[in-house]
């Protein structure tokens, strides 16, 4: 078996990793998504090719002999966004560390390089694969080359061979110059042919070959237009072939034998990779370099103590605090009991407990004992188990992931290994590396008994040492009371809610499920009906065949594999025929029926007759809690058969949902922190508000304001929360985008203070790199000062919008808490079980109904106080259906 060549086209690769992937930054506010992809892709092609000589090609700055060909060569190219631009000498610093050789030209491209060191190679007897995702090097491929295509994103690769270019295209790699030479490339600004696109090119490739026999034969062409263009850019034809042919014979300075992949600096890139706070590189180094260094933090990290529970608990009494976590392989509302415990004492050794009911319940009055400080890391889970043994868990005082939440909202990864590389550079594994991944999975009861200890001791010496520093940082940044007064105690109300869940009905769900078949049923009739014969309405793509070839409906968008026809394409169509309604409608009430009906009887749990929704809080960057399995926060209310699936979740036996919705709290909010006059003065009257803005805005007597003006006057009220533009609006509303635009400046004509407003946050935001809620919640926004006017765009609009929402979330968190405490305070068997969005749901008994109520008003009215009222809607039933 020949030896192969991997060489990697850098620029390509480089460039698509950053478009590909999200704006990834470090804790010091560095960008590192194309570094991120880049390397990743590199693995990724070394684990697929195994190569045995490696290289890689950049572009340098500055015009090429291409230039000197066609001044405008590349001319149409922006500018590298600054994003990108700093991530250049990292990418370049790493590739060093890895010993793999760089190479460049000023005067020739990576293309060029590239395809000299593949035909050298193939002259020497090797195999070349190169990596890009730039087509032209289709022209290199042949028996001895292929090329190693990205696709979507970062993941997928494609080999390029001869047989595949046969295959998809009809034409030889060599042919793909003269394609290129006709159709022109619009991203290298090279011009071809007019009228000439891939689909014309390709039928003249194939016909004739070279564009030097298209031109000898030029009379048997076809098409007058087309022969006109090709007489007429003859010479723009070959100039654009010259362009695009990828030189060979770039004088180099090695061979391949200089390309031999050598011992990478493992020590220096496991330092750059925890640098940068990669940590899945970071765990693909031999594991001498990812395992924690278990010297360098304070002690043994993953040294674990075996003492008796009598030894630990009498600990635990003398130092008077103690980290704690439950290791268990599932809920306890499911039935799954924890298999450990583990706990540390202070500066002593973590010791790992099997734990059984008896010594669970022996620790109760540990628990319960407010003179003894207890730590943790997402101790939601762990306050479940306890509630399941009717253990109070009283002062805690730290979760390492709350605590990191409120400082970094932003992140998307609070695994305590995580956290352990961003504070200290050193890991030791995380969950998915203990338990694996997909159908190779293990629980933790099937680990070996040494190799998790050590994971739980690691667990709770990096909470330990984490503790002062992020407790430091929340109280330099004023969060104090955010994270003491509201985040903290959240994690309590959260569990609870949990672990006690809504009473879910599947006979009611069954119902609706029968209801929806009988319309899907009917509706399906319908729209075979209008097509004219029967097919798969679930298959865009013959519903495309049907509307737009068969029925003639205007095409609205394509796609790659034909017609689109999604939401807000039909959307575009509605009103135009019977079979679009149907089909809107059919696929809402098939939503309806698999996500809600089916998907929410799944759910139920079988013990308990209840869902246990997962409330998550550390997962929107506004502070505003989420849910999922299912997600509560998105029951449908906008349609009839939608909202009849709230009739399913039920008040529990003698008792009723109370539920307490805060009214329009987002724009009293905005009213609020922008000290808007008119505003302020239309919550202070209790006009109607979205009629108010209605009348100011279309300049219409507020008792003529119709429906639809109103209608119009809340998107633009809760647009302008959201950072919405004149496109989005003109979307939303399905209006032209200029009259979208004049009723945003109308509205931020009359409403002047939401504008200063708007403007100063950014301004400050800019100049701060972040903006705050009322409680000092912070969100940093980097974006701000980014070159790409896209990016800076999204920066602004979170800068004046997070203020908001991520005020409203406060509100309603201190809502919780204070609702959550009174009940318990007031010893009534009434319990929080829900948060939707800005509201909250009580299953209060039936004769504590009123009192809840009051409770509830007076306690959600009063949460802060703000230059307007805040207002709560009260209702009352028997299901969430009866409370709407």
């Amino acid at each position: 078996m020949k030896e192969r060549v991997l060489i990697i086209d850098g620029s390509s690769l480089f460039f698509r990793a950053f478009y590909a992937l999200p704006l990834l930054k470090t804790k010091r506010g560095i960008y590192t998504n194309a570094i991120y992809g880049f390397i990743m892709m590199l693995e990724n092609a070394i684990e697929k090719v195994n190569p045995n000589y490696l290289v890689v090609c950049f572009d340098m700055k500055g015009k090429t002999f291409r230039n000197d060909l066609y001044k405008d060569y590349k001319g149409t190219r922006q500018k590298t966004p600054t994003e990108l631009e700093q991530q250049w000498p990292i990418v370049r610093d790493i590739i060093d560390k890895m010993n793999i050789k760089i190479l460049e030209s000023p005067v020739y491209e990576a293309d060029d390089i590239a395809g000299t060191l593949s035909l050298t190679a193939e002259n020497e007897g090797y195999d070349s694969i190169l990596l890009t995702g730039d087509k032209d090097y289709f022209q290199l491929v042949d028996k001895n080359t292929q090329v190693l295509l990205t696709r979507k994103g970062i993941t997928e690769m494609d080999i390029i061979s001869v047989e595949s270019i046969k295959e998809d295209y009809d034409i030889t790699p060599e042919e793909f110059i003269d394609l290129k030479g006709l159709m022109g490339d619009n991203s290298d600004n090279i011009p071809g042919v007019p009228g000439i696109g891939e689909k014309t090119g390709l039928k003249l490739v194939r016909e004739f070959g070279t564009i030097e026999n298209l031109y000898d034969n030029l009379d048997k062409v076809t098409g007058k237009k087309l022969k006109e263009n090709l007489e007429n850019y003859k010479t723009q034809a070959f100039m654009s072939k010259k362009l695009g042919t990828i030189v060979r014979n770039v004088p180099l300075d090695v061979g391949i034998k200089d390309l031999k992949i050598q011992e990478r600096n493992y020590e220096d890139l496991s330092n750059m990779y925890r640098e940068y706070e990669f940590n899945t590189l970071l765990q693909r180094l031999p594991e001498e370099f990812h395992k924690a260094d278990i010297e360098m933090i304070s002690g043994d990290l993953i040294k674990y103590e075996d003492k008796s529970l009598d030894e630990v608990i009498d600990s635990i009494h003398s130092k008077k605090s103690f980290a704690f976590k439950f290791v268990t392989d599932g809920k306890i509302y499911e039935s799954i009991k924890p298999i450990y415990l583990a706990i540390k004492v202070n500066d002593d050794a973590p010791v790992i407990l099997n734990i059984d009911d008896e010594k669970t319940l022996k620790l109760k009055s540990i628990f319960e004992d407010e003179n003894i400080e207890k730590i943790g890391h997402n101790l939601k889970e762990d306050i479940m188990i306890l509630m399941d043994y009717e253990i109070d868990i009283k002062n805690y005082t730290y979760d390492s992931m709350i605590a990191e939440y409120i400082l970094n909202s932003t992140e998307s990864n609070y695994d305590i290994n995580n956290l352990s590389n961003i504070y200290f550079s050193i890991g030791y594994m995380d969950l998915d590396e203990l338990l694996g991944k997909g159908k190779k999975s293990k629980k933790f009861s099937e680990i070996e008994e040494d190799e998790l200890k050590k994971y739980f001791a690691f667990y709770l010496n990096t909470i330990h040492n984490l503790k002062s520093l992020q407790l430091e940082k929340i109280k330099e940044q004023g969060m104090d009371e955010l994270y003491y007064e509201i985040e903290l105690p959240l994690v309590e109300v959260l569990s609870s809610m949990e672990f006690i869940g809504i009473r879910t009905k599947s006979s009611v769900l069954d119902d609706i499920g029968d209801n929806l078949d009988i319309k899907i049923k009917e509706l399906e009739k319908n729209i075979y009906r209008e097509a004219g014969e029967e097919f798969n309405i679930n298959s865009p793509k013959k519903l495309g065949v049907i509307l737009f070839e068969k029925l003639n409906y205007p095409v609205i968008k394509k796609t790659k594999t034909g017609y689109s026809t999604s939401a807000d394409v039909l959307e575009k169509l509605e009103g135009k025929g019977e079979i679009i309604n149907y089909v809107l409608e059919y696929r809402q009430l098939a939503k309806l029926k698999s996500t809600y009906v089916d998907g929410l009887k799944e759910l139920i749990n079988g013990d308990t007759g209840r869902i246990h929704s997962h409330f998550n809080q550390t997962v929107t960057s506004t502070g505003r809690i989420s849910s999922t399995d299912p997600n509560l926060q998105n029951i449908p209310i906008r349609t009839d058969e939608g909202r009849l699936i709230r009739k399913a979740f039920l008040a529990s036996e003698d008792c009723l949902l109370v539920d307490a919705d805060y009214s329009q709290i987002e724009l009293r909010v905005l009213a609020s922190i922008s000290n808007d006059k008119n505003m302020i003065e239309a919550f202070d009257n209790d006009d109607d508000i979205h009629r108010r803005t209605a009348s100011e805005v279309f300049g219409v007597d507020f008792d003529d304001v119709t429906p639809l003006l109103r209608s119009r006057a809340k998107a633009v009220n809760f647009g302008i929360v959201y950072g919405i533009s004149d496109y989005g609006l003109s979307q939303n509303l399905n209006i032209p985008r200029k009259v979208a635009a004049d009723y945003i400046e109308k509205y931020l004509k009359h409403y002047s203070g939401i504008k200063d407003y708007m403007d100063n946050e950014v301004e400050k935001a800019r100049s701060k790199g972040y903006v705050e809620t009322i409680l000092k919640r912070r969100r940093y926004i980097p974006e701000l000062n980014a070159k790409n006017y896209n990016i800076r765009s999204f920066g602004e609009r979170v800068a004046f919008n997070t203020p908001i929402q991520g005020s409203a979330a406060d509100i309603i968190k201190i809502a919780m808490v204070k609702v959550y405490e009174a009940l318990r305070d007031e010893k009534l068997e009434s319990k929080l079980i829900l948060q939707i969005h800005d509201e909250l749901i009580v299953d209060a008994k039936e004769d504590e109904a009123d009192k809840v109520k009051k409770l509830m008003k007076d306690i959600m009215e009063q949460a802060v106080e703000l230059k307007v009222k805040l207002k709560v809607d009260m209702e009352v039933g028997s299901s969430l259906y009866d409370t709407k």
